[in-house]
């Protein structure tokens, strides 16, 4: 029995004795720091938020009277140049319109229907969203009032704020090392966060007109900024 014993007892100590020497092994000293970057760049696209609401006494008119005035948006946008690709249906929604009773006692009663109808609309060019944006409103919208300022393809913009983003992380990274009188030492581990151009609604109020104005609704497009932060972690030379 001992014959059997004892080369597995001693294979157990063999076995064991690296995993305790690896875990003595002192943790490598590293500087972790937080890098931040940002590039702006002129907006080249527009996504309006077009709102058609319509009431009726029943569930049927408002919705015909909805979508009368929601085709002739689609057709002016056609017409204007608006890939059927850049127009999208977003919500449609109906609902029933109800009267309370003043004492609080009895059912709420059913007086009518309301049907909102919403179009997203991408517009390439910049220069047309006021005047697009006026003959929705002759056409019959009447709620909505987004609009987001975008890029098609912001790529060199996020690389621009990305290489600054770097950069920042590693000049803080010298300075700590330089204040600790270390030798800044090669990348360990890196990692991103991108933030995009928040979207900006105008007012609300531009939206609700009754009226079209004799002008194209003023816009300004302004330009975009996309941030980009970083975390990098370095190892401290020798």
């Amino acid at each position: 029995m001992r014959n059997i014993i004892l080369p597995a007892l001693l294979l157990a100590g063999v076995v064991g004795a690296p995993l305790a020497a690896g875990a003595q092994e002192p943790v490598q000293p590293r500087i972790h720091v937080a890098g931040e970057g940002e590039a702006a760049v002129a907006p080249d696209m527009a996504i309006l938020t077009l709102t058609v609401m319509r009431d009726g006494d029943t569930a049927r008119i408002a919705l015909d009277g909805a979508n009368e005035a929601m085709n002739a948006v689609v057709s002016a946008m056609r017409e204007a140049g608006i890939e059927g690709r850049d127009l999208q249906t977003s919500g449609l929604q109906i609902s029933p319109r109800y009267v309370y009773p003043q004492d609080g006692q009895g059912q709420p009663r059913i007086t009518g229907y309301e049907v909102i109808n919403t179009l997203t609309v991408r517009v390439r060019e910049i220069a047309e969203v006021g005047e697009l944006l006026d003959l929705s409103v002759t056409l019959g919208v009447n709620q909505g009032g987004q609009i987001t300022f975008t890029n098609a393809d912001p790529k060199a913009v996020l690389e621009e704020a990305r290489r600054a983003a770097v950069t920042d992380a590693r000049t803080r990274a010298e300075t700590l090392a330089d204040a600790a009188g270390v030798t800044l030492g090669s990348v360990v581990e890196i990692s991103e966060v991108s933030r995009r151009p928040t979207p900006m609604p105008i007012a609300g109020a531009a939206m609700r007109m009754e009226a079209a104005a004799d002008a194209a609704v003023p816009v300004e497009a302004g330009e975009n900024v996309y941030r980009v932060e970083v975390t990098v972690t370095f190892s401290i030379g020798e």
